[in-house]
């Protein structure tokens, strides 16, 4: 079956570049569009898309609210958002990752990249440009909350410290499962262990939490 894809962007020519480059794809298929926060999140719940592809700054709702009411914290069955942005140190786009997003893309990545993060997406994967996201997320890793980092639920096992470690490096499920020489569904159920115990939602969360427990440091 096709990924179905949503497109915001308050641009009718970025609207229309996002569209011929995924509906190139036989197993993509752009089902909406809005040029702005309001349409985007009506249409994201009227046609419940398998992605959501937001600019980061939209009239009405911007990419980060509209993330949040997609997908951020008691929204019961959040949808896969990923925000695109000119600029790869964007507090706005660090914003729409603490409200819920998988991640997010710079809009000069290419079309390669731009089907690879919207399969990955759908696919519950880390984004592609793992080290971009990896970049911001060390940028930000020291950015007051105003709450600390929540405790896991259960310890982690020494794997599951192995494996949070290799998502914040932005390692893909197959580049873990090589490096910890596991086995590729091994791997997902240590990914589904550890957002179940650290209440995360996918592995763009779990990164942030390795960042502000200072597992990992800048």
């Amino acid at each position: 079956m096709s990924i179905r894809v949503l497109v915001a962007d308050d641009q009718p020519v970025i609207r229309a570049g996002l569209r011929i480059m995924l509906n190139a794809q036989p197993d993509i298929d752009v089902v909406g569009e809005a040029a702005d926060g309001d349409a985007a999140v009506r249409l994201a719940r009227q046609l419940r898309p398998d992605v959501c592809l937001f600019d980061i700054r939209m009239p009405g709702p911007d990419g980060v609210e509209a993330t949040r009411q997609l997908a951020g914290p008691g929204v019961t069955d959040p949808l896969a958002v990923v925000v695109i942005t000119t600029f790869d140190l964007d507090e706005y786009v660090h914003g729409a990752l603490r409200a819920g997003a998988r991640g997010f893309l710079l809009k000069d990545a290419g079309p390669e990249l731009l089907v690879q993060a919207v399969r990955a997406a759908a696919d519950g994967q880390a984004l592609i440009a793992p080290s971009v996201t990896v970049r911001l997320l060390k940028a930000f890793a020291t950015v007051p909350t105003g709450r600390p980092a929540p405790q896991p639920i259960d310890p982690l096992t020494p794997r599951e410290e192995d494996v949070v470690l290799a998502v914040a490096r932005g390692l893909s499920n197959a580049e873990i499962a090589d490096t910890l020489r596991i086995r590729l569904s091994t791997v997902k159920t240590h990914l589904a262990s550890l957002m179940a115990k650290l209440g995360a939602r996918n592995r763009v969360e779990i990164a942030m939490w390795v960042y502000e427990t200072g597992r990992m440091t800048v």
